[in-house]
């Protein structure tokens, strides 16, 4: 029923009725937004503020007798229209400013000091196991392993993606990052894995381990909650930033925390109480490193095998093309993963009589503002002068045993 509306609703935002109907030249953010507002049910009107000059909003308290389905549907499509006056912005941009340099070198600063104090407080987290000898610093301390050395991978990436010889590597590094986070992350949930293995012999041989020292205590305490006082810090000061490698680190301070704590307390309560409680302890963060990588293995593989972009993202991209000059109708809008960015594809009819020179100045700008789009890597532009033959590519060709 709601897939129905969505339909519908498209064609109201974008002006798409079929390959056979043409684009209106007047699609603009504010022209789409009136007329989204001007078809609203008399209900919904009720919310919206008459004196506002962009009603890009509903004030649903002011309304009533709206189910929590339709209150998501609506909210979904006013999403979806800011999105495009986001876009326009960006693809009208010529160059970056001030503020964004700025945010790069916040975001480089936020890297780097993140693998920094990755490196020390391993170091530290090994010390802490050492003395310890428990396994649920040592868990903690495994966790601890795969952050630096999924931190490395991304800083790695960072770099090969500042330096790339384009003979060698015509279309840049950045599949680099899944693949080496998937061959990391297989070998560090076996890891976990084997903790999780000793855990569980520990517990059936029922052999209680030495208490430890007041010198162990202290050396333990110290560096657990010197690594988790650090651990948050760090996650306060990277959950701020635009960057989604810089938020996937903060994501992996949050977790180090919670590890820490659930580790030292495991330790602690085992040393003072009963001592099954740090094997326990091991196997918990075991299995929520296994099942942590084991997804992260997941994310990366579908990142690799050209999965389809989300219908938002089609959206704003079909927004991007029906925007551009001379574009008589669009045949196809297609965006897929190549790594962690998508590649499009896009297939424009324009007028039979524009000479080469203008079709291609043409394609070439459109390509140009597709690409700044930052989900975008690359983007391919197919010129047309109809719209109603066969598709151009079939991939059930190269299957074996299929019929084209």
């Amino acid at each position: 029923m709601e897939e129905k509306s969505d339909s519908g609703l498209k064609a109201s935002l974008l002006g798409s009725g079929g390959r056979s109907r043409r684009l209106s030249r007047r699609n603009s953010y504010n022209t789409l937004l009136r007329d989204f507002v001007s078809r609203l049910p008399p209900k919904l009107r009720a919310g919206i503020d008459p004196e506002s000059e962009s009603p890009d909003n509903i004030d649903y308290s002011r309304v009533s007798g709206l189910s929590q389905g339709e209150k998501e549907y609506y909210e979904r499509q006013f999403a979806t229209l800011k999105s495009f006056e986001e876009v326009d912005a960006v693809v009208q941009a010529e160059c970056i400013d001030e503020e964004d340099w700025e945010e790069q070198a916040q975001q480089e600063r936020a890297m780097k000091i993140s693998n920094y104090a990755n490196i020390i407080l391993l170091a530290l987290k090994i010390y802490a196991t050492v003395k310890s000898g428990s396994l649920a610093i040592a868990a903690s301390t495994l966790d601890s392993l795969l952050d630096l050395m999924a931190g490395g991978i991304l800083w790695f990436t960072h770099l090969a993606m500042k330096n790339v010889n384009i003979y060698k590597y015509p279309i840049g590094k950045l599949r680099v990052q899944p693949v080496g986070i998937i061959i990391f992350a297989a070998i560090m949930a076996t890891l976990g894995f084997q903790v999780l293995l000793q855990a569980v012999e520990e517990l059936i041989a029922d052999d209680p381990s030495e208490k430890m020292s007041s010198d162990q205590l202290v050396w333990l305490y110290v560096i657990m909650l010197f690594a988790t006082v650090v651990k948050l810090a760090l996650w306060l000061y990277c959950r701020t930033s635009r960057n989604k490698i810089v938020r996937a680190y903060s994501e992996d301070h949050y977790f180090d925390v919670v590890t820490n704590i659930v580790g030292l307390v495991a330790a602690v309560l085992a040393d003072k109480y009963y001592w099954w409680i740090d094997p326990t302890g091991a196997i918990i963060l075991a299995v929520y490193t296994i099942v942590n990588w084991s997804k992260t293995v997941m994310e990366n593989a579908v990142s690799l095998v050209g999965q389809s972009a989300p219908p938002e993202f089609l959206q704003t991209l079909t927004y991007v093309v029906i925007r551009h000059p001379q574009v008589k109708r669009i045949d196809t809008v297609r965006a897929y993963t190549f790594g962690v960015l998508y590649f499009v594809e896009v297939d424009i009819e324009l007028p039979e009589k524009l000479s080469l020179k203008e079709s291609h100045a043409i394609g070439e700008a459109l390509q140009i503002k597709l690409e700044k789009l930052e989900e975008v890597e690359r983007a391919f532009v197919h010129l047309d002068f109809e719209c109603d033959h066969k598709p151009e590519h079939n991939v059930l060709i190269k299957l074996p045993n299929s019929q084209p």
